[in-house]
């Protein structure tokens, strides 16, 4: 089976037709029986001309070279391959060289809205902290959001596309994936410590054998989505 690899060849074209900013956006908790759905906004920092040298291993000698040999880029790709210890190592690194927004929809929300709208309700509050965070630099930008999966983001005036299997692909979806997955896991291992008896720590709040078992035994708790089955059978 031939190996999918996340390089940044849309973000340079994407540049190259003219757009200042490429931000790519993904979510993660939409599976999960309990806690919150939290979607991240990642734009890469550096300057044009760097993008179209980041896949390449014929860089010009200098600092910027030794940024491409970094291997955290090419660890950068879709955060469900990747280990709980390599998500948290390249958490900083994408810090460093994205600018980061981050937006949350909690359990409540998600029961008031459908997990679907809850998702892209996220998705809009990454990218109002994104471009909150860089007024300035943002500010008059032509700007484009390349958007995971196979819907855009419903009533916004950015210019977006939907590109289906995208965390795996693009480098700025797979960072924002990546960004996602460690801020709500970081989230369910607090909630691991108010409600211990079902084991967020291990599962993040996902429908696995032990909590299912947990359900059955102490019933569903504050954070549970009360509108997914079996929760919902259970009230």
């Amino acid at each position: 089976m031939l190996k999918v690899i996340a390089t940044f060849e849309l973000e340079k074209k994407l540049l190259e037709e003219g757009y200042d900013f490429v931000i790519g956006i993904d979510e993660a908790g939409r599976g999960p029986l309990a806690g919150p759905v939290v979607a991240c906004a990642c734009a890469l920092k550096i300057a044009n001309n760097f993008v179209g040298d980041i896949d390449r291993r014929d860089a010009p000698p200098g600092r910027l070279y030794g940024v491409l040999e970094n291997k955290n880029w090419d660890l950068i790709r879709d955060s469900k391959t990747l280990s709980e210890k390599q998500r948290e190592k390249l958490f900083d690194f994408i810090y460093e060289w994205f600018y980061v927004g981050a937006g949350i929809c909690d359990h409540k929300t998600i029961d008031r809205m459908n997990i679907s709208e809850a998702s892209f309700l996220a998705m809009k509050k990454a990218l109002t902290d994104l471009q909150n965070k860089q007024k300035e630099i943002m500010k008059n930008k032509k700007i484009i959001i390349l958007v995971d999966g196979n819907r855009i983001i419903p009533n916004l005036s950015v210019e977006q596309k939907a590109i289906v299997g995208g965390d795996k692909i693009v480098k700025s979806i797979s960072a924002a994936s990546i960004i996602a997955k460690v801020t709500r896991d970081r989230i369910m291992m607090e909630m691991h410590k108010k409600y211990p008896e079902y084991d967020f720590e291990k599962h993040k709040g996902y429908g696995t054998k032990k909590h299912f078992e947990a359900l059955k035994k102490y019933g569903h708790c504050e954070i549970h989505r009360k509108t997914f089955a079996p929760v919902k059978g259970m009230i």
